[in-house]
């Protein structure tokens, strides 16, 4: 940066060049202070002096804002980009980190809204159970709704045996199981034929291995069958609100052993 006498044709103050390319002076004394744009020049004065190549410096920075480049980005890239090879390539990257960016605002956008909807639904203000929520949103989990259900000391056991690992392959065994009960209740086959017994076994394993056989556990979930809305189900389930009910009657009957004994079924 030069010092010079008076202000020469071809340079403009800062108080000028912010006039004219619609910027404040603060914006540019920022810029100047972060290396990214400095004054070409400065008058005996002290008044910071810019040229035509600073304009169009700054028509390229404001450009890349425009672009969602951070200011870090640009004062890396800016001094680098000299071909249209290297201009595409910079676009290209940063085409990628936005589409990135959206995807992630989008999922945070669901779970925005579908946590909304779980707090309309509880009786009371509970964060732990929001936060419990949250949890199974970022994992993509499918389940969240049902923590409602649940007393926090309910939840917690369940924390206590169900690692990642183990909560992926059960969420992907429950979506099949979902999806079979479905096209069986379809079907029109009986109850107590062999494939849709068949589903109550595998339903009934699928809750045993979902609550580690804690009885505990195991009456949550009766429970939450009886206090699911039909609404709700029809939602989450792809079968009418008895069909898995009385499959499993007939299961237990048939094995000899009903763990529900007494209580009404879900």
């Amino acid at each position: 940066m030069k010092n010079i006498r008076a202000i020469p044709p071809g340079h403009m103050t800062v108080g000028q060049i912010a006039k004219t390319m619609g910027v404040t002076v603060r914006t540019l004394q920022y810029y100047d202070k972060e290396g990214v744009l400095s004054p070409s020049a400065v008058s005996e004065g002290g008044r910071r002096l810019y040229t035509h190549k600073d304009m169009v410096k700054l028509h390229q920075i404001q450009s890349m804002k425009y672009l969602g480049f951070s200011l870090e980005d640009i004062k890396t890239r800016l001094p680098s980009i000299n071909t249209p090879r290297e201009v595409s390539e910079a676009l290209t990257e940063q085409a990628e980190s936005i589409r990135d960016k959206i995807e992630s605002l989008q999922n945070v956008l669901s779970s925005i809204e579908k946590l909304n909807r779980e707090v309309v639904q509880m009786d009371s203000v509970d964060w732990e159970k929001y936060a419990n929520i949250i949890v199974l949103l970022q994992m993509k989990n499918n389940a969240y709704w049902v923590i409602k259900y649940f007393d926090n000391e309910v939840i917690g056991q369940f924390q206590k045996h169900m690692d990642e690992d183990k909560g992926d392959k059960l969420q992907e065994q429950y979506k099949k199981i979902i999806k079979k009960a479905g096209y069986l209740q379809r079907s029109g086959l009986p109850l107590d034929g062999e494939e849709i017994q068949a589903l109550a076994k595998e339903w009934w394993d699928f809750t045993l291995a979902f609550t580690g056989d804690n009885a505990d556990l195991l009456s949550g979930m009766m429970n939450m069958g009886l206090e699911l809305e039909s609404e709700e189900w029809k939602e989450h389930f792809r079968f009418d609100k008895d069909f898995i009910g009385r499959a499993l009657t007939i299961y237990f009957n048939n094995t000899g052993h009903n763990p529900f004994e007494g209580a009404e079924q879900a």
